[in-house]
C-alpha cells in the first residue's frame, strides 16, 4: 500500500507513540516487524505517520512491546478510528499553511486548553477586525483576499472551540492590552469582547502585570493543548519562523511547569476584568 503523502498531526503523532513503544521495549525496527510478521519499511512508514495501523495491530505492536499503559493504547485506538473523518479544517488544505491546520486539529482533540500571550489578544478571543489589523500587518504584505481568508479562519476556529465547550484558561501581559498597533475604535471593542468572554463558562482570563514577580520563561506567545491522556498532550510556541510544535515529555513538563508558575503570577479572573475595563475605558477617554 503507498504511504501518505501528507499525514496530519495526529497521525504523525500515532507513530511517534507507537516509535516511543517499541523503544521502550529495546527493540529495533527490525526486531519488531520480525516478531510482527512484517517488513522494516513498513515499520518505519507507521512510525513516521504515512501508512495505517488498524486498531488490531495496534494491539499487537502494545503486546508484542509489551505496553501495560492501556489509557494510552485506548487513546491511540481512539485516533486510529478517527482517522477518516474530516475536520472542517481541511477545507483550507493546500490553501492556508500547516501551521494554521495544525492547531485546529490541535484544538479540535484537545480536553482542555492553556494559552499565553505577550503581544496580542489571544486568537481564540479575537474580534475580526483586530485580527484583520493583525494580518494585514505582517511582512511581506499578504493580499487582500489572503487577510481575508485567515480572518475567516480564526472565526470558524473560535466557533469550533466554542462549540466544544473547552475549558480555557488564557494568560494574557499586561503589555498585549496596550499595543496601540490598531485604530482606538477597534482595540476598544476587542478589549470589550475580551471582558465578555472572560464570563463565559469554562473560560478564565487572568492578567499578568507589568510589575509581575515573576514573569516565566519563554517570553514568546504559547499554547498548550491537553489531550485526552497527558501523553498526548501538545504546545505550541509562536516563533519569527512560523509555529513550532512540543510534544516529547521534557518538553511538555517544561510547559506544565510555566503554566503552574504563571497561575500564582496572574491577577485573579475578577481583578483581571477591572483592569482590562480600566484600559478599555483610558483608551476611550484618549480619544473621546
Amino acid at each position: 500500500m503507498p504511504g501518505r503523502q501528507n499525514p496530519t498531526l495526529r497521525q504523525r503523532r500515532l507513530g511517534t507513540e507507537l516509535r516511543r513503544m517499541r523503544e521502550q521495549a529495546g527493540l529495533s525496527n527490525s526486531q519488531l516487524a520480525r516478531l510482527l510478521g512484517t517488513t522494516s519499511a513498513y515499520v518505519a512508514q507507521v512510525e513516521n505517520g504515512k501508512s495505517s495501523v488498524t486498531v488490531e495491530r495496534l494491539h499487537a505492536i502494545a503486546a508484542t512491546c509489551m505496553c501495560a499503559n492501556q489509557p494510552l493504547i485506548d487513546a491511540l485506538a481512539d485516533i486510529i478510528v478517527d482517522r477518516e473523518k474530516g475536520g472542517w479544517w481541511e477545507e483550507y488544505r493546500g490553501i492556508l499553511s500547516t501551521d494554521f491546520l495544525e492547531v485546529a486539529e490541535l484544538e479540535a482533540g484537545a480536553q482542555r486548553l492553556a494559552t499565553y500571550t505577550s503581544t496580542f489578544i489571544p486568537g481564540l478571543f479575537q474580534t475580526s477586525d483586530y485580527a484583520r489589523v493583525l494580518f494585514a500587518q505582517t511582512y511581506p504584505p499578504l493580499a487582500q483576499q489572503h487577510v481575508d481568508l485567515r480572518v475567516t479562519f480564526r472565526m470558524r476556529r473560535q466557533q469550533a472551540v466554542r462549540s466544544l465547550d473547552l475549558p480555557h484558561a488564557a494568560y494574557i501581559h499586561e503589555a498585549a492590552l496596550r499595543m496601540r498597533f490598531c485604530e482606538s475604535t477597534v482595540l476598544v471593542d476587542q478589549l470589550e469582547s475580551l471582558i465578555v468572554g472572560s464570563e463565559r463558562p469554562g473560560i478564565s482570563v487572568r492578567v499578568v502585570r507589568f510589575d509581575a514577580d515573576v514573569l516565566p520563561s519563554p517570553s514568546e506567545n504559547y499554547a498548550y493543548m491537553a489531550g485526552p491522556i497527558a501523553e498526548l498532550d501538545f504546545a505550541q510556541m509562536d516563533t519569527g519562523h512560523g509555529g513550532q510544535l512540543f510534544d516529547a515529555p521534557a518538553h511538555l513538563a517544561r510547559f506544565r511547569a510555566l503554566i503552574a508558575q504563571m497561575e500564582s503570577s496572574a491577577l485573579p479572573e475578577g481583578e483581571s476584568r477591572d483592569l482590562i475595563r480600566s484600559i478599555k475605558d483610558e483608551v476611550e477617554s484618549k480619544h473621546a
